[in-house]
């Protein structure tokens, strides 16, 4: 539903402003995410918090199981009485660590509200820097190949990832490397296929979207 409303809307656009051809790209944020040292730290932060959360409620039900075993071991010593305030004790922890897990991992539980919360720089400084660039090349469009949105062709020379690499200071060799590979791989010979890679430093003024 979200890509059928995401197309009407480009279509109106498009149809809306016959005068001037739309200029677009696209980024890929996975990869930018994955050289940013902001966001390595976040999900090593995320890493911790998951981590003691799920310790906490392990150690939870260890001590649920060792009631259990306590209570099967000395049931035939107890009176109806006792026997019943031990089930009632073993069902409170059981429903404790149900809760405190729904808590922790459920919908919009604690894990999501962290998560926001440390990714929330990184995507500020990525978004900042691709409505900067956006700007700067005069873009109508900026599209996101990482994202649900599905891209199914891409052409290199829409690709702007490598400038929002530079304006957020991170190295983008690898991927003008893995753009060179892309484009120097023999299924994909075109005609003049003999110009630069678009990812081939020697070239870069030329390859580059404009």
């Amino acid at each position: 539903m979200k890509k059928a409303i995401f197309f009407v809307l480009l279509c109106s656009v498009w149809l809306a402003a016959p005068a001037r051809a739309q200029k677009f790209g696209y980024v890929d944020t996975e990869f930018i995410f994955s050289k940013m040292p902001e966001y390595q730290k976040a999900l090593g932060e995320i890493d911790k918090f998951t981590d003691k959360w799920s310790k906490d409620i392990q150690d939870k039900y260890l001590e649920i199981d060792k009631l259990q075993k306590a209570y099967q071991a000395e049931e035939i010593l107890l009176t109806e009485e006792m026997k019943r305030e031990r089930q009632r004790v073993i069902s409170d922890r059981e429903r404790e660590a149900r809760e405190y897990n729904n808590k922790v991992f459920g919908y919009q539980g604690l894990l999501f509200e962290k998560k926001k919360e440390l990714m929330k720089a990184p995507m500020e400084l990525v978004n900042r820097a691709i409505e900067k660039v956006s700007l700067q090349r005069k873009l109508d469009f900026m599209f996101d190949k990482a994202s649900d949105f599905v891209m199914l062709y891409t052409n290199p020379r829409h690709d702007y990832t490598d400038y929002v690499m530079e304006e957020l200071g991170l190295d983008a060799d690898s991927k003008a490397k893995k753009s060179t590979a892309v484009n120097n791989s023999p299924t994909t010979t075109t005609p003049g296929a003999g110009t630069p890679a678009p990812g081939d430093p020697a070239n870069k003024s030329t390859t580059r979207p404009k």
